[in-house]
């Protein structure tokens, strides 16, 4: 499992460990992992270190130190390193010193160098900055860009938010990062993700000082592979489990279909369909069990996905409330999210240990729950998805560019799901992972991990189908059966 810490804890982390270091220890440590992955990076795009033209940009602080430090180390192996300073009052002596005296120089002119730079080392900031670049250094980190340099970050890219994944102003785009110890949130939440390029992490001895909790934390194919249902001899398609889903409209029967299609791959062992689209169901699964009433007479399930294709009318608005009023896991995704009774929600987990629910938001609907601006989901996802995840009382799966899924105990790390592809933003793709996700609940699996395996073989199952190419949701339900014997093979 890939796991993120904070700020604070990455701090707490390096003073313990430097108090059992000698001085300077801890950033030699890290400079000489930075210089070995700026070393491999060149070897792969020129064949090799010597001669290489590498430029680092330098702020004030450790950050800046690091790539002091690392450049001095590229140096001695026969690349020419110069360094833009660009706080030279406070650049840091001891690194500017080791580059000195390993061959290396400092820039007249910065965009001379950047022009000509093969590989471009991002020490401006570190982790604690904030805002966004200084004005004065925009300049600069645009220059980085518009090269063909590889443009390698320190520890995260300058100008976004660690914690957070936020971007609040300009910040350096990189092809690669070289993170320290722990990956950091925002290295792993979009809108920050998608400038930190490639992720390389250098142990430095951190691991032991670390809190044992994370704050965020991904899945990988072993991790999705212990959670992921597995039949016994005994089990027949009761005992494997039974999910609900109530979707689909006259409007929109195909979210009906799309449901069910997920759900049929999930792991439950059948699949109830509750709603108008009992025809459009049967004729592409015939092995649906359907009924046209209401849910809580459609006969006993293990859970209920609710709310895809539904509509606002009233057999839509009375079908949510009924499901919401059992005692088994519910997920509730799309119309059925603008239909939640707050207070009704809120209460299930009281009446009920079973009665779980995970919300299925994508940043629209999400912002719609909120109360605030789309724009402002998708610039703070992780925040936005603990504060549903705690107003609500319920688990939150937050779809997007970075999918999250937040628990309502704040003291359980966010996770985030590192599968997926552009080519997923298609109609009707929730509407499979809903149905995908339910399935799972319907097989034993507590919301979070539900949601958590869900999302993940849905991106798996998207990549395989896309391959470069556009795919529609029915590629993506079709190919998650290969997407699961990927991750058990």
């Amino acid at each position: 499992m890939r796991t993120a810490h904070s700020v604070a804890a990455v701090r707490n982390a390096e003073r313990e460990l430097m108090d059992r270091l000698p001085e300077g220890a801890l950033m030699q440590r890290a400079a000489a992992g930075l210089a070995a992955a700026c070393a491999g990076l060149l070897r792969e795009a020129r064949g090799r270190v010597y001669g290489a033209r590498v430029v680092l940009l330098v702020g004030s602080g450790d950050n800046g130190g690091d790539a002091l430090y690392a450049g001095a180390r590229l140096a001695r192996r026969g690349a020419g390193v110069c360094a833009v300073l660009l706080v030279p009052g406070r650049t840091h002596q001891g690194g500017l010193g080791a580059l000195l005296g390993a061959g290396g120089r400092v820039a007249d002119d910065p965009f001379d160098v950047l022009a000509a730079a093969d590989l471009v080392l991002d020490g401006i900031t570190g982790i604690g900055g904030r805002g966004g670049l200084r004005p004065d250094a925009v300049p600069v980190a645009r220059a980085a860009r518009s090269g063909s340099a590889m443009v390698v970050a320190v520890d995260l890219p300058s100008g976004v938010e660690a914690d957070s994944g936020e971007v609040a102003g300009e910040a350096v785009r990189a092809d690669a990062t070289v993170t320290f110890g722990t990956y950091k949130p925002g290295l792993l939440v979009d809108p920050a993700r998608e400038r930190a390029g490639a992720l390389r992490l250098v142990d430095i001895g951190l691991g032991p000082y670390l809190p044992s909790v994370p704050a965020l934390e991904a899945l990988q194919h072993a991790d999705v592979a212990r959670l992921l249902p597995v039949p016994t001899g005994e089990s027949d398609k009761y005992r494997r489990g039974v999910v609900g889903v109530v979707a689909g409209s006259a409007r929109y029967p195909g979210a009906a279909v799309l449901a069910v299609a997920g759900a049929l791959r999930g792991g439950a062992g059948a699949v109830r369909y509750v709603g108008p689209g009992v025809e459009a169901v049967l004729a592409r699964f015939p092995e649906t069990l359907v009924h046209e009433g209401s849910p809580s007479a459609a006969g006993r399930v293990q859970s209920w996905v609710v709310g895809p294709g539904l509509g606002d009318g009233s057999w839509a608005t009375a079908a949510v409330a009924d499901v919401l009023a059992s005692d088994v896991p519910v997920l509730v995704d799309a119309d059925g999210l603008r239909l939640l009774d707050v207070e009704t929600l809120r209460g299930r987990s009281a009446r009920a240990a079973t009665a779980t629910t995970l919300l299925t938001p994508h940043a629209g609907e999400a912002a719609a729950l909120l109360g605030i601006p789309r724009e402002d989901v998708e610039a703070g996802r992780l925040d936005a998805v603990r504060e549903l995840a705690a107003r609500y009382g319920a688990t939150v799966l937050l779809k997007g560019s970075t999918t999250l899924v937040a628990d309502p105990d704040a003291g359980v790390p966010v996770r985030v799901n590192p599968t997926g592809t552009p080519w997923l933003a298609t109609a009707g793709s929730g509407d499979v992972l809903s149905g995908l996700a339910g399935s799972l609940l319907a097989t034993g699996l507590p919301p979070r991990d539900a949601g958590s395996v869900a999302a993940y073989l849905h991106g798996l199952a998207a990549r395989l189908a896309a391959r470069g190419a556009p795919v529609a949701a029915d590629d993506v339900a079709a190919w998650l059966p290969e997407a699961w014997r990927n991750v058990v093979g």
